[in-house]
């Protein structure tokens, strides 16, 4: 949580500093046209790329594929398109790079990592057709309840599940 307080008041500042240095060397109007511009820029790719990038979502959906690659594209999309809209030189710059397609496959690559770092991923093959098994060893592979759709009320003064 310290690390997002502190990016939250660097980069401010950090986007100041160099909004004043280019307004500087180029001049105060020019500085405030070339932000405008960006943000145009920004809103423009931002409608492009997310459209595409909903099309794939829909067509992986289609296929009946997960859409992993998809959202994670959709997720940076929206960091990059928001980043653009931002007034400031250093936000426009990182996301430009995450609206253009090649920078992006590096960056949810990056993201990938990150969170397989994070999260356990777990997955179940060849269980479409197989029984239920409820538990983990043969003691317990079969009870006399249903996980999905049994839940009955019970006595309040009694708090014990029925044996």
């Amino acid at each position: 949580m310290l690390p997002l307080i502190g990016l939250f008041i660097a980069v401010p500042i950090l986007e100041l500093y160099v909004i004043i240095e280019v307004g500087g060397l180029i001049g105060v109007l020019p500085t405030l046209v070339l932000l405008f511009a960006m943000s145009l820029l920004g809103a423009t790719l931002l409608r492009h790329q997310g459209r595409g990038a909903w099309q794939r979502f829909n067509r992986a959906l289609a296929e009946r594929r997960f859409p992993g690659r998809e959202v994670a594209d959709g997720l940076l999309i929206t960091v990059g398109g928001a980043l653009l809209l931002t007034p400031g030189f250093i936000t426009d710059a990182v996301g430009l790079l995450l609206l253009v397609p090649p920078s992006r496959a590096v960056a949810r690559r990056l993201l990938q990592a990150w969170l397989a770092r994070r999260f356990v991923v777990v997955g179940v093959s060849g269980m479409r057709d197989a029984p239920p098994r409820y538990g983990a060893g043969p003691s317990q592979a079969s009870r006399p309840y249903d996980f999905d759709g049994t839940a009955e009320e019970i006595d309040p003064d009694d708090p014990q599940l029925p044996g």
